[in-house]
């Protein structure tokens, strides 16, 4: 009963820490990416518009 305890527990952590792992990539693959794209949209937006009213 003991080692079956211990193999729940060993098996519910590293399934904790590999949708951790997942979860962490997905944001560094996938969503900084996009967010970084959007902070820079938004700047430029901010230049154009800078620019616009000082002609």
């Amino acid at each position: 009963m003991k080692k079956f305890v211990s193999g729940i527990l060993v098996g519910s952590l590293a399934t904790v820490a590999a949708v951790a792992g997942l979860v962490t990539s997905v944001k560094k693959t996938v969503i900084d990416p996009i967010d970084d794209k959007e902070a820079m949209i938004e700047e430029n937006r901010k230049k154009a518009m800078r620019k616009r009213v000082s002609r």
